[in-house]
């Protein structure tokens, strides 16, 4: 699967500077950062969650779990859940499920982007499938990302 056309034309449109990094198919964000050999802390990927109001796409480094209730209280919303397999994949129809981009404004998915992302020189974003991802700066990143809103909502994952 290539990238899908919503994310390429968002892309183009914010003149976003990218380059597209192949690796072997992975199954989880820590295995695509481990097979594409880059740091986990470095991967943006995405958590899609939802309530009455509708969906929302947090986006933390791989190597983090979102907080829901920072989130909520964050948003305002009081009963934010992770949306379902089916949910995501009916939002998402033209990206691989479990390799939703980190950027849901192209699908009109409100997007908050956790803070921890501003300590890589790069960030990585899933491409919408599961053997690439596309690299950019930070400066990029923040650029492409401005519509979204911003806060520390994430916590370390322990094993």
């Amino acid at each position: 699967m290539s990238i899908p056309s919503r994310l390429s034309g968002y892309l183009s449109e914010h003149g976003t500077h990218y380059a597209v990094k192949a690796h072997p198919h992975s199954r989880s964000s820590a295995e695509t950062a481990r097979l594409a050999n880059i740091r986990p802390h470095q991967l943006a990927k995405s958590v899609i969650v939802e309530d009455e109001q509708g969906p929302v796409m947090a986006v933390v480094p791989a190597d983090q779990w979102v907080q829901l209730g920072r989130l909520s209280q964050l948003l305002g919303r009081r009963t934010l859940r992770l949306s379902s397999e089916d949910s995501i994949a009916s939002l998402f129809a033209d990206c691989e499920l479990g390799a939703v981009p980190p950027v849901g404004m192209p699908w009109g998915v409100p997007t908050i982007v956790d803070t921890e992302l501003d300590a890589s020189e790069l960030v990585c974003l899933e491409g919408g499938d599961h053997e690439s991802v596309l690299v950019v700066s930070n400066a990029q990143f923040r650029e492409l990302m401005r519509e979204a809103r911003r806060g520390h909502f994430s916590k370390v994952r322990t094993h």
